[in-house]
């Protein structure tokens, strides 16, 4: 009878048992997850807040109501959007100057049809909801990259004019799928463990001799 490979099963072990602790963790995830979404659902109903003026955005500040003066908007950018009725559109975001120094404030002025519109809006005073500013890292970035935490945005409650209004965020856009990636990697340890079990019972079960004739 053949030994059992004392270094190939340790380091199958060793991959099971990471494979199982990465779902532990993701099912902590999936906890943390569940309150966050809980806590911005809350802060719905709180009174308005001053908004804030970097970036990253704290968890007691998204989704509250808020208001930017817009002393002059210094430049625009266009993002795919959403009108409130669910319209498909390109929402306009005004970079604005509020003082003299400091890093300014993002105004998601609205949502327009036509890609070419050029808003007209100078500036003023803007109520809205407390978001952050639309991402464009890939998955890779995330996992093994450094990225910039997004700055605070606020979506305008009435539109610019010429626009329609932008839908205002809402928690069920934040994705929580930690309990499927934690049951993933609970099957990937499981599979491992009966295909090396399968590989290894072979190897120790020795071979049939025929019978001699």
């Amino acid at each position: 009878m053949k030994r059992i490979p004392i270094v190939a099963t340790v380091l199958v072990a060793l991959c099971v048992a990471a494979m199982i602790g990465l779902g532990v963790w993701q099912l902590h995830r999936a906890t943390w997850k569940e309150a966050l979404i809980a806590r911005y659902a809350a802060n719905r109903s709180l009174p308005p807040m001053a908004f804030p003026r970097l970036a990253p955005v704290p968890d007691d500040a998204m989704f509250r109501k808020s208001q930017v003066n817009c002393l002059r908007v210094v430049g625009w950018s266009t993002e795919g959007g959403v009108t409130p009725s669910g319209q498909a559109g390109y929402r306009h975001i005004a970079a604005c100057s509020t003082g003299a120094e400091g890093p300014g404030a993002l105004v998601d002025a609205g949502v327009a049809a036509d890609p070419q519109f050029k808003p007209s809006w100078q500036g003023g005073l803007v109520d809205g909801i407390i978001t952050t500013e639309p991402q464009h890292v890939s998955l890779i970035g995330k996992l093994f990259g450094h990225p910039v935490p997004p700055r605070p945005m606020l979506v305008a409650d009435r539109p610019a004019p010429g626009l329609a209004a932008s839908a205002p965020p809402s928690t069920d856009e934040i994705s929580n799928n930690h309990i499927a990636y934690a049951v993933q990697w609970f099957l990937f340890a499981g599979v491992a463990a009966v295909i090396y079990g399968i590989a290894l019972r072979r190897r120790m079960t020795p071979p049939v001799t025929p019978p001699s004739p």
